[in-house]
């Protein structure tokens, strides 16, 4: 059965809207007879989506924002918008993300970009958006775009995979706060992408292309899942499982942090 919040005529808002899993998913919400909001901080970028999605939905149902997701003063004006012109959002997408190269020594201006961007964002829309939604009384989702790097914690990205870890525990947190309150039709979920082509390099053959990542999102949402953690080519969902319950074992186990890295431990693990 269909999720209501991806009904026809519901009211998505999808930031990161521009590229990849974003613009996927606006084309998916597109063919479903949606009405979608995408937000994107790429004009170009921005424009070539829209125009993809207004091809499908119409330009009455469409409508494209270049902005800053850091900047909250600028999700709470989406937000007032989008309820100005569309009178509810059914589905919020909190999608956009950062990235930056290296360790942990980089500049400190990275660390506080990419938290903002991964993380604060999030948390802006939140309390942007949310506030009303419940007052809608429907059935509405917020979705936020996590990473196996916030769960596993590899080496080679620390800035990263801290904004990923903490947009995993606010999400959880989120959720739990939503599913106690009388009445309550909003849920959130986190969706947590495997390797995925994205961006305009050329496709790998061991990842997963952004329309199988918003497959699984849309079969685990009318489903009521929390967690969409997706596999790809080469990393199966058992695999991920054995993963995730290895890292959770350093501690039980009293191993060594990372301990799947760890050159005393790294052959027991493969």
């Amino acid at each position: 059965m269909t999720a209501p919040f991806l009904a026809p005529k519901s009211v998505a808002v999808v930031t990161g809207a521009a590229s990849g899993i974003g613009r996927a998913a606006c084309l998916h919400f597109a063919e479903r007879g949606m009405r979608i909001v995408l937000a994107d901080a790429d004009r170009d970028r921005l424009d070539r989506a829209a125009a993809a999605v207004t091809a499908i939905a119409g330009p009455d149902n469409v409508s494209a924002v270049a902005l800053d997701v850091a900047d909250a003063g600028a999700v709470e004006a989406l937000a007032d918008d989008t309820f100005e012109r569309f009178g509810q959002v059914d589905l919020l997408m909190n999608n956009a993300a950062a990235r930056v190269a290296g360790g942990d020594r980089e500049d400190l201006e990275e660390w506080h970009r990419t938290m903002d961007v991964n993380f604060w964002a999030a948390v802006h829309a939140e309390r942007a958006f949310l506030p009303r939604m419940l007052l809608q009384g429907t059935p509405a989702a917020i979705v936020n775009t996590g990473s196996k790097q916030g769960i596993t914690n590899p080496p080679g990205n620390l800035i990263y995979n801290v904004t990923k870890s903490a947009l995993k525990t606010y999400t959880e947190g989120l959720q739990h706060q939503l599913r106690n309150v009388d009445g309550c039709k909003v849920s959130a979920h986190l969706l947590v992408p495997g390797w995925t082509n994205t961006g305009e390099r050329p496709p790998h053959d061991g990842a997963w292309m952004p329309e199988q990542v918003v497959d699984r999102l849309i079969a685990a949402l009318e489903a009521g899942d929390f967690y969409v953690i997706c596999p790809d080519n080469e990393v199966t969902s058992e695999m991920d499982a054995r993963r995730i319950l290895w890292a959770a074992g350093d501690m039980t186990e009293n191993r060594p942090p990372l301990s799947r890295w760890h050159p005393g431990w790294k052959d027991k693990f493969s």
